[in-house]
């Protein structure tokens, strides 16, 4: 039996990284990518992982990307964990640079991975069988919210591409497979959106109990890549049960209405 490869972007920190040690575990070899080298060098000295340091908005990187997966083996899996949100301004008083690297980061760069990576998903499915496609996106796709505008499109940008791939491969046997989180404490993700407050980035998660994490959300991209071949997961959303909406969080302590304490 042939051991699938994936390439798993995003694999410096948070459910990248998570995604990238979930895979592992579960037998798959993985060309983990970031930017940041040092952290790589880490991940792959601790699970066996092969580091590819890469900017996914540089179209050098993509096409140096694509050329060592190709030298160096088949890819049946592109996971697109990288992204990442700047601000919570209104939309009037939104920075344009900020919005253009939200789309860089969440958009272009999955548009660039699917044109670099593609030839070699369809190679791997016609000698294995199958092969697979997953992006990260987020609730943030399906619900706007008041602060939320350059991300929400962003995301929802992703998603969209996500589904169009889907009916433009129909006929293949390639996945197209969505996983969209809501709230995960990834106090990174949240801090970098927050322009550094460190107490503000606290304050987000402060009174939550048992918001997602990045391991959670590997776990289920674990299990969409590891199900029988014919079987896709087209979208699956995710939230903690403190979460039950975008716009609904519970703070505090969970308890069932009308039982006595015990």
């Amino acid at each position: 039996m042939t051991t699938r490869r994936a390439v798993v972007t995003g694999a410096s920190s948070g459910i990248g990284e998570a995604a990238a040690r979930a895979l592992r575990a579960s037998g798959w070899e993985v060309v983990a990518v970031a930017r940041r080298a040092d952290r790589l060098a880490a991940l792959e000295a601790e699970i066996g992982a092969v580091a590819f340091a890469a900017d996914l908005t540089a179209d050098a990187d993509i096409e140096a990307l694509a050329g060592f997966v190709a030298d160096t083996g088949p890819v049946h899996a592109l996971v697109h964990v990288a992204g990442g949100a700047r601000g919570t301004d209104r939309v009037e008083d939104g920075r344009v640079e900020d919005w253009r690297w939200m789309f860089e980061t969440n958009v272009l760069s999955a548009q660039r991975l699917v044109a670099a990576l593609l030839p070699q998903l369809r190679r791997a499915a016609a000698a294995d069988g199958h092969a697979d496609t997953l992006f990260v996106t987020s609730t943030a796709a399906q619900t706007a919210y008041a602060g939320g505008a350059g991300y929400n499109a962003a995301k929802a940008g992703e998603s969209m591409l996500a589904h169009a791939l889907r009916l433009e491969l129909n006929g293949e046997p390639i996945r197209v497979i969505e996983v969209a989180p809501g709230m995960v404490y990834t106090p990174e993700f949240t801090l970098n959106r927050l322009g550094g407050d460190a107490q503000a980035a606290e304050r987000v998660y402060e009174g939550v109990e048992n918001p997602l994490t990045g391991e959670d959300v590997a776990d289920v991209i674990a299990y969409a890549l590891n199900a029988p071949g014919h079987v896709n997961l087209d979208l699956i959303t995710m939230r903690p049960v403190a979460q039950s909406a975008q716009f609904l969080l519970a703070r505090g302590p969970l308890r069932p209405r009308g039982v006595d304490d015990l």
